[in-house]
């Protein structure tokens, strides 16, 4: 049989509040994760699309995110958009992934050959 927690309150040794604080951990521990699997995507993205090193690929989606303003996750879902539905990246988006690539491309980090 179980018990509820109504019918036996735990605040009084704290577990309730240690239980919402694990609880709170774990959702954003899970967020993290999820980020972190798309900005890794959007980096597989880059690498295949425009022959970058992942390193570089994490640079250039860096520095999208600087320049527009935009939390790096949001630039990675974007780019992801991009290439999943073949739609047009946001104007402020395409220009400065164009502007990103154009550095590294001319700073020796192009693609290496094949």
């Amino acid at each position: 049989m179980t018990t509820s927690r109504a019918q036996h309150p735990m605040a009084v040794d704290g577990r309730d509040d240690a239980v919402a604080r694990l609880e709170q951990e774990n959702a954003q521990l899970r967020q993290a994760v999820d980020s972190h699997a798309r900005v890794d995507q959007a980096i597989g993205v880059l690498v295949a699309v425009c022959r970058l090193e992942p390193a570089v690929g994490f640079e250039v989606l860096r520095e999208v995110s600087q320049h527009t303003n935009m939390k790096l996750h949001t630039v990675a879902v974007t780019v992801l958009d991009w290439a999943l539905r073949e739609e047009s990246l946001p104007p402020s988006v395409d220009q400065e992934l164009q502007a990103a690539l154009r550095r590294h491309l001319h700073a020796g980090d192009g693609p290496k050959p094949g």
